[in-house]
């Protein structure tokens, strides 16, 4: 199950609370107990941080976005990941 198929759940449990049995809402909230405590922040250090963070404010993209972004060119240049094509007859944002 993904995180937004589980918050969608959570959501949908949330608006019908008084029709759930006890033992389904122990079964959700104990699932969203183990969701948040397997969730790993990213500790970087502070020069990267601040680095990111301001890279991120200059493109308009969150923090999440731009690490996503770097790790998937990353994986791409060196060939772990097959390199998305571009097709020549489509428009694209930005300047060579």
């Amino acid at each position: 199950m993904t995180r937004v198929s589980f918050a969608e759940e959570l959501e949908s449990a949330a608006d019908r609370i008084a029709d759930m049995s006890r033992p389904d809402l122990q079964i959700i909230l104990r699932r969203a107990a183990l969701m948040l405590r397997n969730v790993a922040g990213l500790s970087l250090e502070p020069a990267t941080e601040d680095a990111l963070n301001s890279i991120a404010a200059e493109m308009k993209v969150s923090r999440s976005d731009l690490i996503q972004i770097v790790l998937r060119e990353w994986l791409e240049t060196n060939a772990y990941l097959p390199v998305r094509t571009i097709d020549e007859e489509s428009e694209t944002d930005g300047s060579a």
